[in-house]
């Protein structure tokens, strides 16, 4: 693949997000202030879909299902994070926000990222 067209530059609200899909790829923007960010929909930790369990606020992606969380405008760790936020390159051409797909980005979940929120809190 190359540079896609992910979304028009005012689809995204300042300090929001939003999930689109590309090409069969889900993908999500954010709108950082000073650029765009694109990110795969899943956390990294349990799979947990960020459009549901997501809140941005002061630069900071968080995970609110276990408090992980990232800055989006450097793609740091931050706080309880273990794992980076795999990120796609993002460019603003006009009114159109590009994102550089060459391929799904995917994360790969150890068995013991599996465990369900009883088994997490149990010690089982």
């Amino acid at each position: 693949m190359s540079w896609k067209r992910v979304c028009a530059a005012g689809e995204v609200a300042e300090n929001t997000f939003r999930k689109f899909e590309v090409d069969g790829i889900a993908v999500i923007v954010a709108n950082v202030g000073d650029g765009y960010r694109a990110f795969p929909p899943l956390c990294p930790h349990m799979a947990e879909p960020l459009v549901e369990s997501g809140i941005y606020e002061d630069g900071v992606l968080t995970c609110t299902k276990h408090l992980w969380q990232w800055n989006l405008r450097t793609g740091d760790m931050v706080g309880l994070a273990e794992r980076k936020l795999l990120m796609y390159e993002v460019k603003r051409e006009g009114d159109d926000v590009l994102a550089y797909i060459e391929r799904e980005l995917a994360y790969e979940y150890h068995e013991e990222d599996e465990l369900d929120d009883d088994d997490f809190f149990s010690g089982d």
